[in-house]
């Protein structure tokens, strides 16, 4: 039997709703399931511990990165930060994609500043 492999898609979320899509679809094609803010279920729990837990589950962690920082946890840094630094500490084999573009999203979807640096500079 053949292993279907879950993956955890992580971007900000308004400025990459298209590329989040297609990297979905990409997924699907290629008979993986994967998993991503928009697939989380309405849960209790805290919305920290409920993604450390998908990511646990996933055996690859897909990062988007565009022009934004996207939103910001109570203690001042971005979930998709968090995310990231979370895949990198528990050891998550980690792909990433870079806008090709960053400049050709609407601005009105990039508020904030520039999450490359942040990520790159860790």
């Amino acid at each position: 039997m053949d292993k279907k492999y879950q993956v955890f898609v992580s971007s900000t979320y308004e400025d990459l709703r298209l590329e989040r899509q297609e990297v979905m679809n990409a997924l699907l094609e290629l008979d993986c399931i994967p998993s991503g803010m928009e697939l989380f279920p309405a849960a209790d729990e805290d919305q920290w511990s409920l993604i450390q837990g998908v990511i646990d589950e996933c055996d690859y962690y897909i990062l988007i990165l565009g022009g934004r920082y996207g939103s910001v946890s109570n203690n001042g840094v971005g979930y998709t930060e968090m995310e990231y630094q979370y895949a990198l500490e528990t050891n998550k084999p980690i792909i990433a994609f870079l806008h090709k573009e960053p400049d050709t999203i609407e601005k009105k979807k990039c508020s904030g500043q520039l999450i490359l640096a942040t990520v790159l500079e860790s």
